[in-house]
């Protein structure tokens, strides 16, 4: 005779189908940010694209994607994060289907602009929505370990099938495959995810109580701070495309001055605006944590250093080593394993046991000593053989480790003070620094590569060495800024006296119930729905 699920059993696996389809779709905007990388030759052949126009492919992507998230967020906490989800998730989809058809290069570039406004729409509130889904320490630890992961063996899962689906078929089905799974992420969250649409009563009186400074903004768009939307929007749009623009004009070029001096004047100008608005978009209040500050400030580093990772190590391999599209997706699968197994199995359990920041720390200098083993891999040159097993896999398995470790901890840091009115918000935050810090992180290495490499040249090596010599560098400057990181970790990231780490039991581990696996108690009601936070 079988037993009926009880309530917590059946919660339980509400939950875990709601994350499922979360890290789903952001799965998807993920892969798409790495796919195209591999395919982009085939790009240029097919549609006519010059060298120079070719880079639009994927910095339309990139400053749609980093200039919306913020607001982004915001409007999913105004008008609800689901509904800002599935919007995304459709016009992320739609534009898919339309760079899969694409004949021109201006209709391939107007269309990827749009798939990555739609990306920031389900990015900026998706890493909300997994916090109301785990209100509790130990269930929030555990969830942010499967939602790094995603994130994190998302670029090394898209270098692999983007050279798949280019060579098995052709580069129109990179984008064709988010079909099936957009529109199933869209479906399954309407179907599993909450309505949560804050209702035009009874708010604002909670607000004022609360001191969140929302006001009645939480009844829809009444109220929001249209020019601190737009003033934000175009200071992180113009900011990203002066930094992506630094390939072709340089550092110290007027443009690079010029365009670089506005966006800071458009930024400072929005935070004078919420400084001053009675219904500020991003109210400052946020950064008085200085956790969630510190944590923030961390990640611009970490992923200033980490993401080079992808790229640099994907140029060596090809150009010193000679590998394929699909080697070099094969070789760097390993760190996408390594990944999982950090993020899914033992970051929540060590984080639980010891607490977010100590296990950050080490996972740092790990990180930081791994890009070292990678600075002395071969240079390709006479007399000089490299070996997969012996001088590329150690690194890469070691980044695994590390950013499987890295980036739970961080996320948990990051998210542990934000409220439920503000999730979103906190959430775009997060998600704008990673992109800046991505963004800076990988015209400065690939800027101190190509002098670099230029200067090799001009002394007589050959290219191959030169090019080698130039990833080397990039490689020991990463390293250097993941060190800083692991400094600033240590110094702003310490827990004030008396209180418990995050994710940390006060007997130091995690309870079972709360991370949804069965213990011999039996079952317990379910944590209280809101009111408590991640102990940091």
């Amino acid at each position: 005779m079988s037993v009926p699920d009880s309530p917590d059993s059946q919660a339980v696996r509400s939950r875990a189908a709601a994350l499922a389809v979360l890290s789903a779709g952001t799965l998807m905007i993920i892969l798409d940010g790495t796919i195209v990388n591999v395919a982009l030759p085939s790009i240029q052949h097919d549609l006519g694209f010059s060298q120079a126009n070719l880079a639009w492919v994927v910095n339309a992507y990139l400053i749609a994607f980093a200039g919306l998230l913020l607001l982004s967020g915001r409007l999913g906490d105004l008008l609800g994060r689901r509904r800002v989800l599935v919007t995304g998730l459709a016009a992320f989809t739609a534009a898919s289907f339309l760079c899969g058809i694409a004949d021109s290069a201006g209709l391939l570039i107007a269309a990827r602009f749009v798939q990555g406004a739609a990306g920031a729409m389900v990015s900026a509130v998706a890493l909300g929505m997994v916090l109301a889904l785990y209100p509790d320490p130990h269930g929030r630890a555990r969830a942010m370990g499967i939602y790094s992961f995603t994130q994190s063996a998302g670029g090394v899962l898209g270098l692999l099938a983007g050279g798949i689906l280019t060579q098995a078929i052709n580069w129109h089905w990179i984008f064709f495959v988010n079909l099936p799974i957009g529109l199933a992420a869209a479906l399954l969250s309407l179907r599993l995810l909450p309505d949560d649409r804050p209702s035009r009563t009874g708010h604002d009186q909670a607000d004022r109580t609360a001191g969140t400074g929302t006001g009645t903004a939480r009844g829809g768009l009444r109220g929001t701070d249209a020019p601190g939307a737009v003033l934000v929007t175009a200071a992180l749009m113009l900011g990203v495309y002066t930094i992506v623009k630094t390939t072709d004009r340089g550092w110290t070029s007027a443009p690079t001055a010029g365009f670089g001096a506005a966006s800071l004047a458009l930024l400072a100008a929005f935070l004078v605006r919420q400084a001053r608005a009675a219904q500020p978009l991003m109210p400052l209040r946020i950064f008085r944590s200085r956790i969630v500050a510190g944590a923030n400030a961390v990640q611009v580093l970490v992923v200033a250093g980490g993401f080079g990772f992808q790229f640099m190590t994907s140029l060596y391999l090809q150009h010193v080593l000679g590998y394929d599209p699909l080697e070099i997706g094969l070789s760097l699968a390993p760190t996408g394993v390594a990944i999982g197994v950090m993020s899914l199995v033992l970051s929540a359990r060590l984080g639980a046991r010891f607490g977010q920041r100590a296990v950050l720390l080490p996972s740092l200098v790990l990180f930081a000593g791994a890009f070292l083993l990678l600075a002395r891999t071969p240079s390709g040159g006479p007399g000089s053989h490299a070996s997969y097993v012996a001088d590329i896999l150690p690194p890469i398995l070691l980044m695994g480790v590390a950013f499987g470790l890295v980036m739970p901890s961080l996320l948990t840091l990051g998210m542990a003070e934000a409220g439920p009115a503000d999730s979103g918000l906190v959430s775009g935050v997060f998600n704008t620094a990673q992109q800046i810090g991505g963004a800076l992180g990988l015209a400065t290495l690939a800027s101190i590569a190509g002098t670099r490499t230029e200067h090799r040249l001009a002394a007589g090596r050959t290219a191959t060495t030169a090019l080698a010599d130039g990833y080397h560098l990039a490689f020991v400057v990463a390293a250097g800024l993941l060190t800083a990181a692991a400094v600033l970790a240590g110094v702003l990231l310490r827990t004030p006296a008396g209180q418990a780490p995050a994710g940390q039991s006060p007997t130091g581990t995690a309870d079972p119930d709360e991370l949804g696996v069965s213990s011999s108690r039996g079952s317990r009601p379910a944590p209280g729905p809101a009111g408590r936070k991640a102990r940091v």
